[in-house]
């Protein structure tokens, strides 16, 4: 990890920095409905490079199945692996009587206002579940897709590992090419069972004057494993996400990972939040964000509710140019024996590591870059490796905006 230059970080804190609102009347629940597609080959190829840039990969090389959602419609929904399953809510809630005893379980459906129109005024969502004891050697992929213009997509998804279970999901979501502005609301509950282990990388590239508030809530019973990758490398008017992890369960464990970047216009107020309930429970935040301009909000938050628990929170943050990054770290001890930290730095890169790499006969530029790409190229753990090449390729590309 490179060194921070602190004096960088004294930019002031407006009132209005973090004023998020936003006006739901501004955009239309009247989605465009889409045929379903048996083929994947079958989408056209603009949409097919979307999907691409957010992990999702309509060829389906090194994955065991697919859902893709565009605006309201179910586009496309299967699954290549017995034991696992992939549908649309619409579909699971009527397939499943029991499903009631998850739906809106973990998320209050009065929370806030995002919460409520995701319940008055649903637009699907997907539901995926993997069986006993069924563990999985390529992830399963889904896509989020808004295509039409000043539209809002509220969806609900149910994720749920079962008992000794092993999953990976890769969930994109993405705007088409000639969408600017748009809502995206994100209601999720996640149930990962004893003894089960659910990876989530949710990779996002919206337009940029869409509006995105995921609000996501995870249970995880003894034994469990939840490992959480966000990544958000491009431009988007406004994001609000602080998903809550609960750990219930003996010996069950938390890793979220963060990689952030915010070019002018765009303002990202993201963090996460695991509360440890049960003894020998494990926590690991970790965040890098970067801003070129925008503004970030890097909340993080670690409650030990019993003796023994172990978590760390750790918030890197880096500014390249005129911007602000606010790090707000937050420990609860709330009985005696609690082992917990956290580490935050904002600062600015430091001048000794250019010249130390231009010294060696890079120019100043590739030196930044450089440093940009080291310092954004966090050991997600879980990735797939051609997942890894993808994220390295859209940190690549975020590099020519940032420069």
């Amino acid at each position: 990890m490179h060194k921070l230059d602190k004096k960088a970080a004294n930019v002031p804190i407006e009132a209005s920095t973090f004023d998020q609102d936003v006006d739901l009347k501004r955009y239309s629940d009247r989605l465009e409905e889409h045929s379903y597609i048996d083929d994947l080959a079958e989408i056209n190829a603009a949409d097919t490079e979307q999907m691409l840039k957010v992990g999702v990969d309509t060829r389906e090389k090194d994955r065991i199945g697919t859902f893709i959602q565009k605006d309201s419609s179910v586009l496309h929904c299967k699954t290549k692996q017995d034991g696992v399953e992939v549908m649309g809510i619409t579909h699971a809630i009527k397939k499943y009587d029991w499903l009631e005893n998850y739906l809106w379980k973990g998320v209050d459906p009065d929370t806030d206002k995002y919460t409520r129109q995701a319940k008055l005024k649903p637009t699907e969502g997907y539901f995926i579940r993997v069986l006993p004891g069924v563990k999985t050697a390529y992830p399963i992929q889904s896509c989020l897709y808004i295509a039409k213009e000043d539209s809002a997509q509220n969806v609900h998804n149910i994720v749920i590992a079962e008992e000794g279970s092993e999953l990976h999901i890769i969930t994109g979501c993405a705007t088409a090419p000639h969408v600017v502005s748009g809502l995206h609301v994100g209601v999720s509950e996640f149930y990962i069972k004893r003894g089960a282990k659910l990876t989530f990388t949710m990779i996002h590239n919206w337009g940029k004057e869409v509006a995105v508030r995921p609000r996501t809530v995870a249970y995880v019973e003894e034994d469990g494993v939840l490992v959480s990758n966000y990544i958000s490398l491009k431009h988007v008017r406004t994001l609000q996400m602080y998903p809550t992890t609960y750990l219930n369960g003996k010996g069950a464990v938390a890793r979220f990972n963060s990689v952030l970047v915010a070019p002018t216009g765009s303002r990202l107020d993201i963090g996460s939040r695991i509360v440890l309930n049960a003894p020998e429970t494990r926590a690991e935040i970790i965040s890098r964000a970067i801003t070129t301009g925008g503004v970030i909000i890097a909340r993080g938050s670690l409650a030990g509710k019993y003796p023994g628990v172990k978590a760390h929170l750790e918030c890197k943050g880096l500014i390249l140019s005129d911007g602000l990054i606010h790090a707000i770290p937050e420990l609860e001890g709330h009985v005696a024996g609690v082992e917990m930290s956290h580490e935050a730095a904002v600062g600015k890169i430091a001048r000794e590591e250019i010249e130390y790499l231009m010294a060696r006969g890079l120019d100043e530029e590739a030196a930044i870059s450089t440093i940009v790409r080291g310092f954004l190229n966090v050991d997600i753990e879980g990735l797939p490796p051609s997942l890894k090449k993808e994220l390295d390729i859209a940190i690549a590309e975020s590099e020519k905006d940032m420069f």
